[in-house]
């Protein structure tokens, strides 16, 4: 009697970044389906299908892979959160920057990445619910959320991580700050801010990044970045070096907090990024640590 093989759902977003993946698709099915996996491929049609394909099917296979970008990821995990569901994901990155895929040390080469999920093991990470949506490693208001949904698309694919920068960095001298109200498990910060982030990863909104001693993706706590409004000529120059050199120990201008819960309140029409992706601004934001809430095969 044959074995009864297992069963992958396989999302691929077809324009994410420079298209990569698309070329790769058939040798990536090829692989998993001669490791003996029965697989179910989706290409996605618009945003917010991704989601809905898992919130809907999901439940169906024991592995869902997603190939895409960033944002692509976060709506395959929103469909399972939607769903309560918690079924292991694999993740072949295809995007501009793959923020999640560098903070998880994953292969930037799909080939490589398919490889690696067929030979990997699962590992739990905690993720961030920001009111009734979620994401996988970032929610920020400010600078570079701007320099995220802004950045045109031909410049992401050429330059990667630098044209994040090279946008922020441009905006800085014309950026109007933004008065918050932040409350991190019971402590307050107020006053003005340029850019702010609640994150689980080892980079941030595309420009940040952070060292593995000051971020652990499963300890139950999200960080946060605040970064003041420059008052001086000095304070700005300052920062641009910051972000250039990735040099943070910047304080007062940039502080760094970790935090299970935390509130934003903050003027009404400040947009935000979920994981580089817009959504619109909302006066109060609460987000929390969901802790332990994926399981990534790597």
């Amino acid at each position: 009697m044959n074995e009864q093989r297992k069963k992958m759902l396989i999302i691929l977003n077809p324009y994410s970044g420079q298209k990569k993946a698309n070329r790769h698709i058939i040798n990536i099915v090829s692989l998993f389906t001669a490791s003996g996996w029965d697989c179910t491929l989706h290409i996605t049609q618009s945003s917010g299908d991704a989601t809905e394909y898992t919130k809907n099917y999901g439940s169906e296979f024991e592995l869902i892979v997603c190939i895409g970008g960033d944002g692509t990821l976060n709506e395959v995990i929103t469909g399972l959160a939607d769903a309560g569901l918690n079924i292991p994901i694999g993740y072949i990155p295809s995007g501009s920057t793959n923020d999640f895929a560098s903070s998880l040390n994953i292969s930037k080469n799909v080939m490589q990445a398919a490889r690696d999920i067929l030979n990997g093991t699962p590992h739990i990470y905690d993720i961030g619910a920001y009111n009734d949506k979620y994401f996988c490693y970032v929610a920020s208001f400010g600078a570079f959320t701007k320099s995220s949904y802004d950045t045109p698309q031909t410049l992401k694919n050429t330059l990667g991580h630098l044209a994040y920068v090279v946008e922020s960095i441009k905006e800085l001298p014309v950026l109007k700050p933004v008065h918050a109200k932040i409350t991190a498990d019971g402590e307050v910060y107020e006053d003005d801010y340029m850019f702010a982030a609640v994150s689980n990863s080892l980079s941030v909104a595309g420009v940040l990044s952070l060292s593995p001693e000051q971020v652990n993706m499963s300890d139950g706590l999200l960080e946060v970045m605040l970064i003041k409004n420059p008052k001086t000529p000095a304070e700005l120059s300052q920062l641009a070096w910051a972000l250039t050199m990735q040099q943070y120990n910047c304080e007062p201008i940039i502080q760094l907090i970790s935090a299970e819960t935390i509130e934003i309140e903050l003027s009404d029409g400040v947009d935000w990024t979920l994981d580089g992706e817009f959504s619109k601004g909302v006066e109060k934001a609460v987000i929390k640590n969901m802790h332990n809430a994926i399981t990534v095969i790597k």
